[in-house]
């Protein structure tokens, strides 16, 4: 991998990084503040939000990938990062994946808005012949 396709994993991979860390500081915050339930029901308000934020920053600044890549890179990152973080090494179970509220919900979330957001924002690329 040469340095230029090495610098875009990177930026890419830190805006995925962004979202679930944000997302994941919402969770905790929202846990040691309020009941679980509720701590949920903001993170599944709040993880479109900061998911539309960031993805609007990566597609106006880089842009390096489509709209439906981006979703689903982005997601699938999430997805790892609570699967080996999260469950494994945090929690020690998996009991996370079975709340819809708790995962699948924001995960369904975080992609529509990511997807939407770069439908919005991207600028198709030159076609040169």
């Amino acid at each position: 991998m040469d340095k230029i396709n090495a610098r875009k994993a990177i930026v890419f991979l830190l805006h995925a990084f962004a979202i679930w860390a944000i997302c994941g500081a919402s969770v905790g915050i929202g846990r040691a503040a309020t009941s679980e339930r509720i701590a949920l029901i903001i993170h599944a308000i709040f993880a479109p939000v900061i998911s539309a934020i960031v993805a609007s920053i990566y597609f106006r600044k880089f842009n390096y990938t489509t709209p439906l890549q981006t979703a689903v890179l982005f997601v699938c990152f999430v997805i790892f990062m609570d699967f080996f973080v999260v469950s494994l090494l945090i929690l020690g179970d998996f009991g996370m994946f079975a709340s819809a509220l708790g995962t699948w919900i924001p995960f369904a979330l975080m992609f529509t808005s990511i997807y939407l957001t770069g439908r919005f924002l991207r600028k198709p690329m030159a076609i040169t012949n």
